[in-house]
């Protein structure tokens, strides 16, 4: 009849948004090929592969890279 609840799945998860090209050039006020070199060099976070030749950064790793760069 009555089912145990999981206590730790009702803790607040945070989704971690992923977000494409045009916005990272936005938010970090870069070109395209100073974020791929960047990345190359180990410089800027590298994205996900989302099929084919999709990617995406992951909002929370680009933000981070941002406060670093204001400290």
């Amino acid at each position: 009849m009555g089912e145990e609840i999981d206590k730790g799945a009702t803790e607040t998860r945070r989704v971690t948004r992923l977000i494409r090209l045009p916005e990272v050039q936005h938010r970090v006020g870069l070109g395209r090929s100073t974020i791929y070199r960047w990345m190359a060099e180990g410089k800027f976070p590298k994205p996900v592969q989302l099929g084919g030749y999709a990617v995406a950064w992951a909002e929370d790793e680009v933000q981070a890279w941002i406060a670093t760069r204001l400290k």
